[in-house]
């Protein structure tokens, strides 16, 4: 990885990050102009869509967490997560 995330990153990552922000700042401007306004569905509005802009951020830092991971275990840092036992799998049952 390079000295700054955005250069390393995903381009799922800077897709979710650019995208949280514009919906994000959508939200503040509605909100500001529902408030001047006094227009309370807008408001109510703009306060849903702030908060798709934050689910939004919320599932690009997991995007960005695993991408660090699996650069992590790409360059031996970390040891890979071992696979999951499959539940339909014959095996040694108790």
């Amino acid at each position: 990885m390079t000295n700054t995330p955005w250069e390393a990153s995903s381009g799922l990552y800077k897709k979710l990050a650019i995208g949280s922000i514009v919906i994000s700042a959508t939200g503040i401007i509605l909100a500001l102009i529902g408030a001047n306004t006094h227009n309370r569905p807008l408001m109510y509005t703009a306060l849903g869509i702030i908060g798709v802009g934050l689910v939004a951020h919320l599932i690009g830092m997991t995007v960005r967490a695993r991408d660090a991971r699996a650069w992590r275990v790409s360059q031996g840092l970390i040891k890979p997560r071992p696979a999951k036992r499959n539940k339909n799998t014959p095996g040694d049952r108790a």
